[in-house]
């Protein structure tokens, strides 16, 4: 069998083990999961409300589901890597293999438009009623670092190109339509860690002058 461990090792992370089955948080009932996030056993039978698992069968069934998706992905005949692969693996696990199928992330993986393909991945982190999910943000995250481990998919990563853009700002129409577009097209996490780091909120004068007291102190 091929080694997929760390596709594995995301889904175990984030779908954690459940011994007995539990109700969509969505519906209250169907589908119905178990151990590693299973809804359906290697028979096709669907899991029903209390059934029991240990943690040896939770593995194969996972192990079963990770196989079939990989097999699924191989008849796509996408240009991707074996870390591609792995990524790609835990997201339809966590999603469904039908909305991955009819998602614009396949129609970037046909184009190796890959960072393309990541911001789409990016986007699934919502519930049923369009609210953030945590746990999703951390697992899109680490599946996207995973996905873009082997291949530089940044031709923009050296150019210093927003630096550039934030040293030439006026506030003119098009630069401000320009910032607003690419705004829209950043996957939530990357934009609010980047509002974070930046200190968007922060007075831009703040800084400045609680650098000049530590110096007045320092000396």
């Amino acid at each position: 069998m091929s080694d997929f461990s760390s596709a594995i090792n995301i889904i175990r992370k984030y779908e954690g083990f459940s011994e007995k089955a539990y109700a969509d948080p969505s519906t209250g009932g169907e589908p119905y999961t178990i151990g590693y996030g299973s809804q359906y056993y290697p028979d096709g039978a669907p899991v029903r409300q209390g059934q029991l698992c240990s943690k040896q069968k939770a593995l194969e069934y996972l192990f079963h589901e990770v196989n079939v998706i990989d097999t699924q992905l191989t008849k796509l005949n996408l240009g991707i890597d074996d870390s591609m692969r792995q990524a790609l693996i835990s997201f339809i696990h966590s999603i469904g293999w039908e909305p991955f199928l009819y998602s614009n992330i396949v129609d970037c993986l046909e184009r190796e438009d890959f960072c393309s393909a990541t911001e789409e991945m990016g986007r699934w982190i919502f519930d049923v009623d369009h609210k953030v999910i945590g746990g999703l943000l951390d697992r899109r995250r680490e599946e996207i670092v995973l996905f873009l481990q082997e291949v530089d998919a940044n031709p923009w990563a050296s150019t210093e190109v927003l630096l550039k853009a934030f040293r030439n700002y006026s506030a003119a129409p098009h630069q401000v339509r320009a910032i607003r577009s690419l705004e829209e097209s950043i996957n939530p996490y990357v934009l609010s860690e980047f509002a974070n780091n930046f200190q968007v909120d922060e007075e831009p004068w703040d800084s400045f002058w609680d650098n000049e007291a530590e110096v007045l102190f320092d000396s």
